[in-house]
């Protein structure tokens, strides 16, 4: 392909800028071959010509299509270059907000500077189990990677986490080790990924400090292995370290820190425990205060101290070791507090008693004078002797410093292997992931010697890093058959070379450290001698002469020679640690013991690692081993940990994330340039860019190329073998057959020709639009034309209407006015007219009105005279009457004393009598009912005189009316006679007055009519007014009611809303306590499965089997003794044990509990009861000495009296004995004979008398019976006389004995009974009937003592009764007493009222009582029905087990065969059992039973009703422990299966809707009459009658509440593979979506080949799922809430994978998923399942396709978007919007602007932060009752059940 093609106008370019490093620019003129110039227009509008190189003649970079920038893969790019990956990373950066990227096999990750939501567990498990190329870039799409590779191919993996300081290298290790603890989890209890977490906080307060940089900067590297064991479970770790940055100890920069873990320490030094330490704040110490800052912003050091001493309690270090840790960073800060004073100028020395000093020396356990000496001298030794010198204060100073830093380093290393030590597992380690977390090439204005080892193993992992990737390219062309040809890459090997290799920079520097002399000059020379002229990699700067130039393969790198030797040899004076070793405290020396054998004297080698550590062995033959601890230099000892890491990454598949540093201000989101290329350049991305644009970069399947490219090909084109129709197009459409090679499966392009083939497609897509638009335009201006056509005839014909119209409103207003001038003629005259009758009759109303008030005044004063005359005589009268009426009074009162004292004294005499007090008493019951009568007859009298005087006071009251009409009439006769006397003078008078105002009424007249003149314009005038104010109060009246009826409606709709929010939240809050509860429940599951797992792996391991009985774990609840299965039921179930082991094993140990706490209780009771019977009985002794005497005598002749009639029955009963045995020896006689055969009159006479004699003894039986309890209940009332209510009530039945002779005989006929000491209890008993009517003596005995009692509170009840009637009565009379007074004080009228207030008032209370009763009455019938129901029923039952053959019968009598016929058996609904085959009917109804042929062969339900029957008869004959028993093996079967069968869909469908079916049949049938509406009279018969199941009811709820929840998993797992295949990646609308270009990981190698699922395959599977549920008889409620959990499992997935693939966010995807959701809701609908809510839970992906198809500009259409998406999130909407990525040319993306407007709009919002919708939800389950209509006693049991033991009832 030309270049001219490439580079023609309107292509863009990248050319450099300072500013920028890269800017964008359009050529405005077609580039034609040997141009020196290139026309460009940059994107502010600013041409420029741009000058090409005149010796290469290289063209600027050319620019991606807009369609794929913004990729998650770099190589993904058309054209593979620097200003390419730049600007998509920053697009991705800035406008995506997305700061992980793929290049290749590397994942870049930009430091945000802000935390972000996509860290969760949420995104962990949606990233879990995914493909690599199918998510979003993330770095747990790294982890999972790894974790599989690990998994498949039995390799160890290694993560590489690399970039400079502030990058955020530590972050990316610690959530890729938190990815992996929450994936994998631990193989024991010891929560090892808990442990491998904890190690982070340690590590970073130990070695991590704020830089300049970062805040949080590690100052080391560290190889995190963490181990697995077979089944890929964590089980340990191990932790390696490199190059600790000790000198950060003495020294800190500006603005920069010291390690964490001293700040932490001072922040938290007012602790008590720390009080020891002696510390204070940061800024009292010289090693925390150098850089003058020592705070972080939103950082607690007194937080996160708490929070590194609780992780070193979880990995094991005690308290103890703790204290002792920070005791020795203490006494740190107070030495480098230690103050080093000037001796002289070759001598220093420390002043006496320094404080810091004494408290660093009591911390560490040394002396004082030791350490002061030691710090201020050194030991010199030669051959022959030893000498002390003293040394200058720098020199003291830096020993001081040195001192503090090799002690922080021992303490490090001790820290690092007490981590590991605790991270160490026992188990055999199978596989491992390596996590590297090393600093990235640095370059700074200084470099040393730190920089210098950061670089070279940055050179070491380039190297690696280098031939990896050239490997994986290889074997991808050698996979795809591609010819191999090499690819020049950058080799550092070279540079490799002149670091580590014999006399490299590295072995002159230890040679120099050797030498007496060596210094940094010294050293610098022998590089400049060896290196300078050999090696192009190495250079001298120009004006130094101690630094040298490395050229690595990021940058040059200038390293100043000084401090090299110091730093690489890191000695420390021994006899400062020769005092440390003598300490007194343990862990100083702990620290110091192993110096012998250190691999690294800085403290910084891996030393704390297995295979890292290095033990230098001393010569044995060799004195002063001392002198040689320090022997292996710094540079040497890391170049051998650097072998062995390299060696580690080399056996492992590395997985590489680069870290990026957008900008050196930590500005959230903000980009530099400059910096990123930087180190995009140094971390290896651009290498990796570079080798990938060598060869092939961009590679295609021929699947996603046909597609794709499609529309370039013509129908011919097309074969059914897409692999030639590829290969044909393309060689039409690039000529250059070197551009593209053809694999196995895929389609390889060089750089840059997909961009040539999207601009192939582009102008075809973009011609077919033009095609298109032009039809469309043409169609829509014709269109307009024809409209506009029809618009201007219709104007016509409208204009022409209108002017005729005008035409004949003329003519009919021409008309109307000559009317209305006709009737305006005649209105003026006929108003003139009546203006002046008016006038007339005006004058003639004043003058009669003047005569009449007159007349009306005299007759008043007349009236009132008379009125005053009445008055007065009425009053006289009424006086004298008052005066007499009180004499009479008077004389009265005077006479009845008289008589009244008379008629007391008489009582007083007779009061005194004592017969009058009998007569009293005996009569006062008569008394009481004459009393009572004479109240009642009181009332009717009252109510009779009432009745009388309310008559009385109607006919007074119609009498005075009738009277007052009277006196009316004739008052107007006289008046009227008077008026017509006066009448004609009057009328003179008036005519004569008449004319004279005649006169003077015309002389007003002219003035009135001018006055009514003017009065008529001024009313006219106001009227006018008037109206216009009545418009406008109408218009502002229509208003405020408009206005009102506004805010009524504003009002409602608020006072709706408000309700609908409450109602959702009353719903929400108890969904939610739903939700918990059965959470609980699932918690509660996986405990008893977790438990019963543990119980069968000790079973294993034990492996001795122990037959019987086996108690269960003290620590279970009572809810699960009661109901788990236990494994002794399943071993008796299955090895056939006997039935005491079954019993044992379902022992109800809650019931135990509960019965004996009630056992406790009636003790108790029993116990009292026998206390008050003592003290009844103490009471009785005492009353019985009193009362023998008196009561003996009647007693005794009583007690003769029964027992003489007693015997007289018995001998009757004798003699009816005798009769019944002749009758039946005749009847045996007779039938011998044949003469008596059944039918015959004979044998009808014998059978009746038979039947009659029966009836006799029985009637005579009863008799004994009574009389035998009779004298029982004598002499028991005897002893307790004390209990009862009236005393000796036998004593009344005695005095009935009034004939004395008969009393005798009674008498005489007991003494002779008690005289027979023996008596013939043989004859007594010759029925055997004795030890029976004893029994039933004991039970009448009992029965008539709790009557007796009965009777004697209701005796006592009703007296109580009476007396409140009485006393009531009393008090009505009294009140109907004072009431007629007061009647009969007030006038009649209001005496009428009074008395009608008072009858209303008495009825309403009487209403309310009645209604009481009432009420009382219908519980009591009802109750009483229910009662005779049961009684019915038994009667019932018991008829219809009697037998049709006489009682007497015996087994051994021969009967005569009798034909009976037999009647249709009446079943009961119930199935009997033995105890024994209760094993058999769970083995064969749940165990054994296969739901397929029970769901379609037999009815729904049937296992649930079998089982309910079997229980009905457990509750029918009462066996408690058989309801129990039977219950307890149907819950704990049914838990068995499913835990054996619990992943198969249709074995859990089918126990749901079983147990569903047995829980409605325990409400149905429980008797509850919530239950029992929609019952038959017939199921109400068979409901349960003796025992209250509810709280098993419960416990069936919650099970079913599990196996719902069981369902739900196992659909979740069929349909999980499913949902993102079929709902986003597969194209349902064929040609919608186009297939944008992919990168490297679309393809990984973790993926193996699957099948691709569709929609149809999720339809059917939705339709599998239903008929299984419909099949098996589940609830349609149920159903609802099954699809329901269903579509939101689907939603949920789809969205969750929605928004973490930036590839799925176009607006075809939208289209796709919309149409894909419709089908789901055709597939509803279709199911009648619209009403489930299956639809909403669909709501959040319905919004999000809405949104990533609605258009995404204007300040509307984010105001719409706002509305639309109501079941979004903020974050979830900003997501889509940063994610949406146009397929074509002709979309755009979505700008910075406008989501920023979104964000502003929905600031307010009120919404949870979670990013993801959680796909573990579970909506908390109901079952509606839902009663069954088949009766019980139609169900059929098939014999393929094998329940043949089963017996109908």
């Amino acid at each position: 392909m030309a270049a001219s093609e490439l580079y023609s106008k309107f292509a863009r370019v990248w050319i450099p800028d300072v500013e920028e490093v890269w800017k964008s620019a359009e050529l405005t003129k077609d580039y034609r071959q040997g141009d020196g110039l290139l026309q460009l227009q940059l994107e502010d509008g600013k041409e420029l010509e741009y000058k090409l190189d005149p010796k290469t003649k290289n063209l600027p970079y050319l620019r991606n299509p807009d369609i794929l920038v913004g990729e998650n893969d770099l190589t993904a790019l058309s054209y593979l270059h620097e200003p390419a990956v730049l600007h998509n990373l920053k697009v991705r950066f800035i406008d995506s907000k997305l700061i992980y990227t793929y290049c290749g096999i590397v994942l870049v990750a930009i430091n945000p500077y802000e935390t972000l939501p996509i860290y969760g567990t949420d995104i962990i498990n949606a990233y879990s189990g995914q493909n690599m190329g199918d998510m979003d870039p993330h770095i747990f799409a790294v982890a999972e990677e790894a974790y599989k590779q690990m998994a498949r191919d039995e390799r160890n993996q290694s993560i590489i986490v690399s970039g400079e300081s502030g990058a955020g290298k530590t972050v990316s290790a610690k959530y890729a080790m938190r990815y992996f603890a929450t994936v994998s989890g631990s193989a024991s209890e010891a929560n090892v990924e808990e442990k491998v977490l904890a190690s982070n906080p340690i590590m970073e307060s130990i070695g991590n400090a704020k830089t300049t940089r970062n805040d949080n900067s590690s100052r080391f590297g560290k190889y995190i292995e963490i181990g697995f064991d077979k089944k890929y479970h964590i089980i340990g770790a191990n932790m390696r370290t490199y190059l600790l940055e000790k000198s950060r100890v003495v020294f800190q920069a500006d603005e920069e820190r010291n390690y964490h873990i001293f700040y932490q320490l001072c922040a938290s030094a007012h602790l008590p425990e720390f009080k020891a330490l002696k510390l204070g704040k940061a800024g009292d110490f010289h090693y925390t205060k150098q850089g003058r800052n020592p705070v972080i912003d939103g950082i607690d050091d007194a937080k996160e101290m708490s929070t590194t001493r609780n992780a070193f309690t979880l990995l094991g270090v005690n308290e103890s070791y703790q204290l002792g840790l920070f005791q020795i960073l203490a006494s740190i800060l107070h030495l480098g507090n230690v103050e080093v004073k000037d001796r002289d100028s070759d001598s220093s020395i420390i002043p006496p008693n320094n404080g810091h000093l004494s408290v660093f020396c009591e911390l560490m356990g040394v002396t004082y004078q030791d350490m002061s000496h030691w710090l201020c001298h050194k030991k010199l030794k030669t051959a022959t002797e030893t000498y002390i010198k003293p040394i200058p204060k720098l020199q003291a100073i830096n020993a001081r410093d040195a001192l503090a830093k090799h002690i922080y380093a021992k303490l490090f290393n001790w820290i690092v292997d007490h981590v590991n030590k605790a991270l160490h597992s026992s188990v055999k380690q199978h596989s491992f992931i390596g996590v590297l977390d090393i600093y990235g090439f640095e370059t700074f204005e200084i470099n040393s010697f730190e920089q210098f080892c950061i670089n070279y193993a940055n050179e070491k992992l380039q190297q690696q890093f280098n031939m990896h990737v050239f490997k994986l390219e290889q074997e991808e062309y050698m996979k795809e058959q591609i010819p191999w040809t090499l690819i020049d890459f950058y080799d550092n090997q070279p540079c490799i070379n002149l670091i580590e290799a014999k006399m490299g920079i590295l072995d002159l520097l230890d040679e120099e450290c050797k030498m007496p002399k060596g210094s940094d000059d010294s050293w610098a020379q022998k590089l400049y001698n060896t290196h300078l002229k050999t090696c192009a990699l190495f250079e001298k700067p120009r004006m130094s002469n101690k630094a040298f130039i490395i050229q690595h393969f990021a940058d040059k790198v200038e390293y100043q020679c000084d401090g090299f030797l110091e730093k690489n040899k890191d000695t420390v004076n021994e006899e400062q640690i020769h005092v440390l070793k003598a300490s007194k405290f343990d862990l100083l020396v702990e620290l110091f013991q192993d110096e012998e054998k250190a691999t690294s004297p800085t403290g910084a080698a891996p030393a704390t690692g297995g295979r890292t550590r290095l033990s230098v062995k001393p010569d044995k033959n060799k004195a002063g081993l001392a002198s040689k601890e320090h022997k292996k230099t710094v540079g040497l000892q890391f170049r051998n940990s650097l072998q062995l890491l390299m060696e580690t990454l080399n056996a492992t598949t590395p997985h590489y994330v680069r870290c990026i540093k957008p900008n050196d201000h930590k500005y959230a989101f903000t980009f530099d340039p400059k910096r990123a290329v930087q180190q995009l350049r140094a971390c290896g991305v651009l290498e990796t860019i570079r080798i990938s644009a060598a060869g092939f970069p961009s590679r295609w399947t021929y699947q996603e190329f046909f597609g794709r490219y499609r529309v370039l090909m013509k129908q011919k084109d097309v074969l059914t073998d897409r692999k030639m129709t590829c290969k044909n197009v393309l060689e039409k459409l690039v000529q250059d057959q070197d551009k593209y090679q053809f694999g196995k499966t895929k389609i390889f392009f060089r750089a840059g020709q997909v961009a040539y083939l999207e601009k192939l497609r582009a102008d075809k897509l973009r011609a077919a639009c033009i095609r298109i638009q032009k039809t469309i335009r043409c169609w829509l201006a014709r269109k307009k034309y024809l409209r506009m056509k029809h618009a201007a005839t219709t104007i016509q014909r409208y204009v022409r209407g209108y002017q005729a119209r005008c035409l004949a409103k003329f003519l009919r207003r021409t008309r109307a006015a000559i009317v209305i001038q006709k009737y305006q003629r005649m209105y003026v005259q006929r108003t003139c007219y009546k203006r002046k009758q008016a006038a007339a009759l005006a004058m003639q109303c004043i003058l009669r009105a003047y005569m009449a008030r007159q007349l009306y005044k005299a007759l008043l004063r007349d009236h009132k005279t008379i009125i005053i005359q009445k008055m007065v005589r009425g009053w006289l009268a009424r006086q004298w009457y008052k005066r007499t009426l009180k004499a009479i009074v008077y004389l009265q009162c005077c006479i009845r004393r008289m008589r009244a004292k008379r008629e007391l004294k008489k009582l007083k005499i007779e009061a005194r009598s004592v017969e009058h007090f009998k007569k009293l008493n005996i009569g006062m019951e008569n008394k009481i009912m004459q009393l009572q009568r004479r109240i009642d007859e009181q009332n009717k009298e009252n109510r009779a005189v009432s009745e009388r005087l309310n008559s009385l006071e109607i006919s007074h009251a119609a009498e005075f009316e009738r009277l007052r009409v009277e006196l009316t009439r004739l008052r107007g006769a006289e008046e009227d006679a008077k008026n017509n006397a006066n009448k004609v003078t009057s009328l003179l008078e008036e005519l004569e007055r008449l004319r004279k105002d005649l006169q003077n009424t015309q002389k007003e007249k002219k003035a009135i009519e001018d006055w009514a003149q003017t009065y008529q314009e001024e009313t006219e005038k106001m009227i006018s007014e008037l109206k216009e104010q009545n418009h406008l109060l109408k218009n502002e009246k229509n208003d405020l009611n408009r206005l009102i009826q506004e805010q009524s409606q504003q009002w409602t709709e608020k006072m709706q809303r408000a309700l609908k929010e409450e109602t959702q939240q009353l719903k929400y809050d108890l969904n939610e306590e739903r939700s918990r509860y059965q959470n609980l429940l699932t918690e509660h599951l996986r405990l008893e499965e977790k438990y019963d797992d543990l119980k069968e792996e000790i079973t294993l391991a034990v492996n001795v089997p122990k037959p019987g009985h086996r108690r269960t774990d003290s620590t279970h609840s009572s809810n699960e003794s009661e109901w788990t299965y236990n494994s002794e039921f399943a071993e008796s179930e299955e090895g056939s044990r006997g039935g005491e082991d079954i019993s044992n094993a379902i022992l109800d140990m809650s019931l135990f509990l509960k019965l004996q706490k009630r056992v406790s209780e009636l003790e108790q009771e029993k116990q009292s009861l026998q206390n008050e019977l003592d003290r009844r009985e103490e009471q009785f002794q005492r009353a019985r000495a009193r009362d023998d005497v008196e009561h003996k005598k009647a007693r005794s002749a009583e007690l003769e009296y029964e027992s003489l009639k007693r015997q007289e029955l018995e001998s009757e009963n004798k003699k009816l004995k005798h009769d019944l045995n002749a009758m039946r020896q005749s009847l045996r006689g007779s039938a011998v004979g044949g003469s008596a055969a059944p039918g015959s009159p004979a044998y009808t006479v014998l059978l009746d008398q038979l039947n009659a004699s029966n009836e006799e003894l029985e009637v005579r039986k009863e008799e004994v019976l009574i009389l035998r309890s009779q004298l029982v209940s004598q002499r028991e009332a005897m002893q307790h006389k004390e209990t009862m209510t009236e005393p000796l009530p036998y004593i009344e039945d005695v005095q009935k004995l009034t004939d004395a002779k008969e009393i005798s005989q009674a008498y005489m006929g007991l003494k002779e009974t008690n005289r027979s000491p023996f008596p013939d209890y043989h004859k007594l008993n010759e029925d055997g009937e004795l030890w029976l009517v004893y029994e039933g003596l004991k039970e009448t005995n009992r029965l008539l003592e709790f009557q007796l009692q009965a009777q004697r509170r209701s005796h006592e009840n009703e007296v109580e009764v009476l007396r409140g009637e009485l006393h009531s009565v009393k008090e009505d009379n009294n009140r109907q007493q004072q009431l007629l007074a007061q009647n009969l004080q007030l006038p009649p009228e209001a005496r009428i009222e009074a008395s009608l207030q008072h009858e209303i008032t008495r009825l309403t209370n009487e209403n309310l009582d009645l209604m009481e009763q009432l009420e009382k009455q219908d519980k009591t019938v009802r109750k009483l029905k229910k009662q005779l129901k049961v009684f019915a029923k038994k009667i019932n039952d018991l008829e219809g087990g009697q037998m049709d053959v006489s009682p007497g019968q015996t087994a051994d009598e021969s009967v005569h065969p009798v034909n009976i016929p037999r009647r249709e058996k009446d079943f009961q609904g119930m199935l009997e059992y033995k105890k024994d085959d209760e094993l058999k009917l769970v083995k064969n109804l749940i165990l054994e039973l296969k739901p397929r042929g029970v769901a379609v062969n037999l009815i729904p339900g049937l296992p649930a009703y079998i089982l309910f029957m079997c229980l009905r008869h457990a509750d029918y004959i009462n066996d408690d422990q058989k309801v129990r028993s039977l219950l307890t093996s149907v819950i704990n079967s049914i838990k068995k299966i499913l835990k054996k069968r619990g992943d198969d869909f249709e074995t859990v469908s089918f126990w749901l809707s079983n147990t569903c079916r047995f829980l409605h049949c325990l409400k149905q049938y429980s008797g509850d009459e919530q239950f029992m509406k929609h019952n038959t009279s017939k199921q109400n018969d068979h409901c349960l009658s003796n025992f209250d199941l509810a709280e098993y009811r419960q416990v069936l709820s919650d099970l079913a509440i599990q196996i719902y929840q069981q369902l739900i998993k196992c659909m979740e797992n069929i349909l999980q593979p499913m949902i993102v295949s079929g709902m986003l990646e597969h194209e349902t609308i064929q040609g919608v979506s186009g297939v944008k270009p992919t990168g490297l990981r679309k393809r990984t190698s973790s993926i193996a080949e699957e099948g691709t699922y569709t929609l149809d395959s999720i339809i059917r599977q939705l339709n599998s799922f239903h008929s299984i549920m419909c099949q098996h008889g589940t609830d349609p409620e149920l159903i609802k809430q099954v699809v329901k959990q269903q579509f939101y499992i689907i939603g949920a997935v789809t969205f969750n994978n929605l928004l973490l693939r930036k590839d799925m966010c176009s607006w075809s995807k939208g289209m796709q998923i919309r149409y894909n959701v419709s089908q789901l809701e055709e597939w509803l609908r279709d199911k009648n399942l619209m009403t489930c809510g299956a639809k909403e839970t669909l709501e959040p992906l319905i919004q999000a396709a809405q949104l990533l198809q609605v258009k995404k500009k204007t300040d509307e259409d984010a105001e719409a978007i706002c509305s639309m998406c109501n079941s979004l999130s903020t974050a979830q909407i900003v997501k889509v919007l940063n994610l949406y990525t146009p397929v074509n040319a002709f979309e755009e993306r979505v700008s910075v602007l406008f989501i920023r407007t979104i964000q502003t709009r929905l600031r307010d919002r009120k919404e949870m932060p979670q990013l993801l919708m959680d796909t573990k939800v579970i909506y908390p389950v109901t079952f509606p009752f839902n009663p069954s209509s088949l009766a019980l006693e139609t169900i059929q049991i098939p014999s393929s059940l094998n329940v043949g033991f089963l017996t109908r009832v």
